[in-house]
């Protein structure tokens, strides 16, 4: 029994001992272990490499499909406003280009890229509102190269709410001369209306802001342009009219039928009731007969009710139609220019006027080297400009300077009245004959000019506002035709006052210039004003009068005023009428009463005379 336990014990000793041995021989291998690097694996790197590869892949494919996707979505955003559908109708055809497979509109890739457009389009507008980026509100969306924001950041500034920023986007938009054509033809179709006037004001504007005027409607079977003139005249009231004008318009409408009549029949008719249909047998008697009817239509565009009938008949598009079908003949296109002027005193024809093509016509005008052409487009355009000008200008106030927009602030105004047979423009040219005249007209002005007021006072004072009035004559052939009573001095001076303060003249510091019977006329207005309180601004505002070979009959001027200086420049035929009269400087000069208002050179003494008169009355007012 004990040699059996003695056996049990010896073998759980060595079991003991070989447990203990057993740990012993992995606590070194563990210990052994940690002092040799383990073997690369192989298969672990490869695993990365491959995840790396995928995920990869993935994200640039990601990125050029979302890059993909915001480049087409940016292409298909178009400018959802009114402006854009009209430069759509009128310049380009858009055509959504869709895809004859069907497949592609359905499916995973379909729906993807619908969501993601709509996501894009909220992150547009709503960066837009939080950043008040350029293109917010309807322009968030505009569909443009980086190239062209310029062009569009311009526009949508001419249609600000702020008056400033309006003006000085029409500025800017002038003053670029370096765009490309389809840039100026974005403008001329996006532009509203203020911002096109303004343009057509600007001294720099390139042609190409104006589309050229719509086709303009044919004419009726079996009649001619003549035809639809009397018909334009006949459709207008009589009423409203003086005796004068009305047997004027009676006249022409009896004198067209018999002219109409004789044409047609192949007869020539000549004399009849007082209209010569032609002076010599080469002469085509419609232009005769379109005459007589514009000058009748000027005097009923007066009218603003008789404006409202011009219009609805087709008026405007009747008149530019004759307008281009005499660009040879400077008379009739001066007619017609004057009747558009008168028709733009009524603001609510305005975007009539504007859509019916008249711009692009007055803004080419405008550049034409002809003062006469050039000075009834700018007195249409400033009828039409309410963006920068409150005065208004009826038919025969014209403004000479300043003609365009402009940053000057004008201070003073000078006013020029002609005197028997004279005329705003004819009256005020450099002396010279009439050969020389047609010759010099292209030359640089500064050497010869068709009305110095225009060219020499307006560059020698560039503060004034310079205005020239026409006015009916009685030796005039309008006066001539008319049998009943001729309209006296007084007549003329009230119905003068009248368009003058329509023209704000006597809210500035004011000169008057005159010749002849336009003397008589200034002194007759300030005598008439002195009489009428709200008249009272146009006499304390009178600063000097310039009188050219006025006879006054020994008149007292004093009376007048006495804080208004005179210059007095007395004809050869005048110079006994102009003695003693006891006020201002009276200058005898040896030239004949036509020709005396007429400087022969722009350093001549006539001339600096005046320029001095004016500088040295006004130098106060030019000063503040």
């Amino acid at each position: 029994m004990s040699s059996i336990l003695s056996a049990f014990h010896f073998c759980r000793a060595f079991s003991h001992q070989r447990m203990s041995l057993a740990a012993y021989c992995v606590l070194c291998w563990r210990r052994i272990g940690t002092l040799i690097p383990p073997p690369k694996t192989t298969t672990y790197w490869r695993d990365i490499r491959n995840i790396i590869k995928f995920t990869g892949s993935l994200i640039l494919g990601g990125s050029l499909f979302l890059t993909y996707e915001v480049l087409a979505l940016k292409k298909s955003l178009t400018l959802d406003t009114q402006v854009v559908e009209r430069e759509k109708m009128k310049s380009y055809i858009y055509v959504n280009t869709v895809s004859l497979d069907k497949r592609e509109n359905y499916g995973i890739t379909y729906q993807a890229r619908k969501e993601l457009h709509k996501a894009v389009r909220k992150v547009l507008a709503t960066s837009a509102k939080i950043l008040r980026g350029p293109f917010a509100d309807t322009f968030s969306t505009v569909d443009v190269e980086d190239h062209e924001c310029a062009t569009w950041l311009l526009l949508r500034k001419s249609q600000s709410g702020d008056r400033a920023a309006r003006l000085q986007a029409v500025q800017e938009m002038s003053e670029t001369h370096h765009w490309h054509d389809y840039q100026y033809r974005i403008i001329a179709q996006a532009c509203d209306l203020r911002t096109l006037i303004g343009l057509a004001r600007s001294k720099e504007s390139d042609l190409r802001f104006f589309l050229p005027p719509p086709p303009l409607p044919s004419l009726k079977e079996d009649s001619s342009i003549e035809e639809e003139l009397r018909q334009l005249l006949a459709s207008l009231p009589q009423t409203e009219l003086d005796a004068c004008i009305q047997y004027f318009t009676s006249l022409a409408l009896s004198e067209s039928s018999q002219s109409l009549a004789a044409q047609k029949g192949g007869l020539w008719c000549f004399g009849g009731n007082g209209l010569p249909y032609a002076e010599s047998f080469g002469e085509v008697p419609s232009a005769t007969v379109e005459m007589f009817c514009l000058e009748a239509l000027v005097k009923h565009s007066e009218i603003s009710t008789h404006c409202d009938k011009i219009e609805a008949n087709g008026g405007l598009q009747l008149l530019q139609r004759l307008y281009q079908l005499h660009k040879d003949c400077p008379k009739i296109q001066r007619n017609i220019m004057r009747i558009i002027g008168n028709m733009a005193l009524n603001e609510h024809l305005h975007s009539t006027i504007v859509r019916s093509g008249w711009v692009s016509i007055l803004a080419e005008a405008m550049k034409s080297h002809r003062i006469m052409e050039a000075s009834h487009a700018a007195r249409t355009l400033a009828n039409l400009d309410r963006e920068t000008i409150q005065e208004k200008y009826q038919d025969g106030v014209y403004v000479l300077h300043p003609q365009y927009r402009t940053s000057q602030p004008i201070k003073a105004d000078v006013l020029f009245i002609h005197g028997l047979m004279g005329a705003a423009f004819k009256t005020w040219r450099q002396q010279d004959s009439e050969q020389v005249l047609t010759e010099k007209i292209l030359e640089d002005e500064a050497r010869y000019t068709t009305c110095w007021p225009k060219t020499w006072l307006a560059r020698d004072c560039p503060a004034l506002r310079i205005i020239s009035v026409e006015y009916d004559t009685s030796l005039s052939d309008w006066r001539t035709r008319c049998p009943v009573e001729r309209k006296s001095i007084a007549f003329r001076s009230n119905e003068l006052l009248r368009k003058l303060r329509a023209a704000g003249v006597g809210d500035r510091p004011v000169i008057w210039v005159s010749h002849s019977m336009g003397g008589l006329l200034v002194k007759k207005m300030l005598l008439e004003a002195s009489k009428k309180p709200e008249m009272s601004t146009l006499i304390n505002n009178t600063r000097g009068i310039i009188f050219y070979s006025v006879p006054h009959h020994g008149s007292h001027l004093a009376e007048y005023s006495v804080n208004i200086r005179y210059l007095l420049f007395p004809s050869l035929e005048v110079k006994e009428l102009s003695k003693d009269l006891g006020i201002g400087d009276l200058i005898p000069v040896d030239v004949d009463h036509l020709n005396i208002c007429k400087p022969k050179k722009k350093d001549a003494f006539l001339y600096q005379r005046t320029l001095q008169f004016i500088c040295e009355t006004l130098a106060k007012d030019l000063e503040n």
